[in-house]
């Protein structure tokens, strides 16, 4: 018997922009002339636009998804990422029977389980207590199921005090806990969490990461994860797809399908970045020059460097001879000044010789030690004690956000004073 769970099967879902307006009964109208009394298929189904929220349509239909296809095992983890407005909540939506396709089916097998937004499946009039006993009753639990349960949730929740309090007196903070809380412990074979958990405190969304890494790994239970932190997903998530402009763009493990999530908006190019028309500092003989830089990543291909993740900088030069006992340096500063130097000198034992022509010479980090935020590099050349190129501080450079150390989290936001990441350990 097959172990998969969900399978969605050409799913797209069309809105049509601005208000709803009395033309709409004449589209209804038109719709049942042309389906039901002509046999025609559906006339506004060929109209529409991808959904691409960042410039203007000449269609007043949009799809916010568009042949969707893909399948869920049983017991995996999955990440949905993407930009906002790519589709993930929709998508969701329709997997939780909030609102229905507009073409496709979808087949999942057992009970689903939804936080979608903060006080989803809520009545705001009804206490903690009594909007458990409801949700519990909705997904086809006893009520003796639901107080075996009760104490387990309201403990996770960290909201006993306010158990006999009506949701609408709760924070969104509290709302989310609760929510979260109910939707792990009712033991939904399928669990769906949007991005919600982002309202949460830093100690709860490490809380709810390790419940929803035992409700897949220890439960053999099925989980789909939407959110914007790459550290999270990575830490949580087995495979991973990629919405972009309501289409599947990329489904994958999930390293490959963060790599290209990063990377989605650069145009990719097998050329390098040109550099050759920066100004110099100082007074460059020119026998040697630096043209174009590369970022990439261990399999070679250009990316956007992230903050704990292997980076390869490739530094290419053109050279008007032969030289011998040259000195390349690469140099990383922030807004607020210099932060280190790499070089040759350091690290390689014999001269460096180089051949006339072109080349290029690589500088490999494990893990880049640099939080999220932009950067200058510095580009150097020496031949002999002379100055052959000096680029200051001219070359941008952009890291996202990354899993330095390996804890599920992102790391802090950068500053004057909190730019670099060192590897360390604490013992009490």
């Amino acid at each position: 018997m097959s172990d998969t769970v969900i399978k969605f099967e050409n799913i797209s879902k069309q809105y049509r922009l601005g208000l709803v307006s009395t033309r709409t009964l004449s589209h209804d109208l038109n719709r049942w002339w042309q389906t039901s009394v002509l046999r025609r298929e559906d006339p506004y189904l060929k109209i529409g636009e991808t959904n691409d929220r960042a410039s203007m349509g000449k269609s007043e239909y949009v799809w916010a998804l568009k042949d969707i296809d893909f399948e869920v095992k049983q017991g995996e983890v999955l990440g949905i990422i993407g930009k906002n407005g790519a589709g993930k909540s929709t998508l969701l939506k329709i997997l939780s029977r909030v609102t229905t396709p507009t073409t496709g089916i979808i087949k999942a097998r057992g009970r689903i389980a939804s936080l979608l937004e903060v006080g989803t499946g809520f009545h705001h009039e009804l206490t903690g207590r009594e909007n458990i006993y409801m949700n519990g009753s909705i997904m086809g639990m006893t009520k003796k199921e639901i107080t075996g349960k009760l104490d387990e949730i309201v403990e996770f929740a960290g909201v006993a005090r306010y158990l006999d309090t009506p949701v609408k007196r709760y924070s969104s903070g509290m709302t989310v806990r609760l929510g979260f809380s109910i939707a792990a412990h009712l033991e939904p074979e399928i669990l769906v969490v949007d991005e919600v958990l982002a309202v949460g405190d830093a100690e709860f969304q490490k809380k709810a990461i390790g419940k929803m890494q035992d409700v897949s790994r220890g439960e053999g239970r099925t989980v789909l994860f939407v959110s914007h932190n790459m550290a999270a997903v990575k830490n949580l998530c087995t495979k991973g797809i990629i919405l972009n402009n309501g289409e599947l763009y990329f489904n994958g493990l999930i390293d490959e399908t963060i790599n290209k999530y990063l990377n989605i908006s650069k145009i990719h190019t097998s050329e390098p970045i040109s550099i050759e028309n920066l100004p110099r500092e100082g007074i460059c003989s020119n026998d040697v020059r630096f043209y174009a830089i590369k970022f990439l990543n261990e399999q070679g291909e250009e990316i956007i460097p992230t903050c704990g993740s292997p980076l390869h900088v490739q530094m290419f030069y053109r050279a008007s001879d032969n030289f011998k006992n040259c000195r390349f340096s690469l140099d990383f500063s922030s807004e607020y000044g210099h932060l280190f130097t790499f070089s040759t000198d350091m690290t390689v034992q014999d001269p460096i010789n180089i051949k006339k022509g072109e080349g290029f010479i690589t500088c490999t980090f494990k893990k880049l030690p640099l939080q999220k935020g932009n950067y200058y590099v510095t580009m150097f050349l020496e031949i002999n004690g002379v100055i052959a190129d000096w680029i200051n501080a001219r070359v941008p450079m952009n890291v996202e956000d990354g899993d330095f150390y390996g804890t599920g989290r992102n790391s802090p936001g950068g500053g004057s004073f909190r730019t670099l990441l060192y590897d360390h350990k604490w013992i009490l």
